[in-house]
């Protein structure tokens, strides 16, 4: 695994940021089920391998990170080599004393290398410095890579909110006590 420096972003690296490969190759979905019947409603979700591999575009517009990134509580950039290979933007939900990560991001040339997870934990690191000790990931129910990477990393599954992105997907959120 190569040395990762993790740092603030700064306004001079969003046009590096943007021109990332934001998108990804999955070759699983989950895939959601409901049912209701008698005063009960069942959702579950089961893990679908594709015939071929889909690529799946990110569910938001990485142009519009200019004129947002002020806006969250945290905003992280990788570098490895002196080149920025990904970053994580959080916002703290106060009401419910939680940390959630909005964009978790790896350069396509760069993933597998353990940059996201060295992201999520110096974003957990903050947290903990300020008292929040409950951190959230929300991705697209096809982002077969973050899902993997979700539950390697011991989150739980928590929920979903169907048509929850700009494009319709649903999104899947998991959840880590930081204690």
């Amino acid at each position: 695994m190569p040395s990762v420096e993790v740092r603030p972003a700064n306004s001079s690296d969003l046009s590096t940021l943007i021109r990332f490969v934001h998108g990804c190759d999955t070759t699983h979905v989950w895939q959601m089920d409901s049912s209701a019947d008698h005063g009960q409603i069942e959702v579950r979700f089961r893990e679908i391998r594709l015939p071929r591999s889909l690529r799946l575009e990110y569910p938001r517009n990485p142009e519009t990170m200019a004129d947002t990134w002020t806006k969250h509580n945290l905003f992280l950039v990788a570098r490895v080599q002196g080149q920025l290979v990904g970053y994580l933007s959080l916002d703290i939900l106060s009401e419910n004393n939680l940390g959630r990560v909005i964009d978790l991001v790896v350069d396509e040339r760069s993933r597998r290398q353990g940059i996201a997870t060295t992201l999520l934990v110096s974003a957990q690191d903050w947290l903990r410095s300020k008292g929040i000790y409950r951190i959230m990931l929300e991705m697209q129910s096809k982002n077969h890579s973050s899902i993997s990477l979700a539950r390697k990393l011991r989150y739980e599954f928590s929920g979903f909110a169907d048509c929850y992105f700009a494009n319709r997907d649903i999104a899947v959120f998991f959840t880590a006590n930081l204690k």
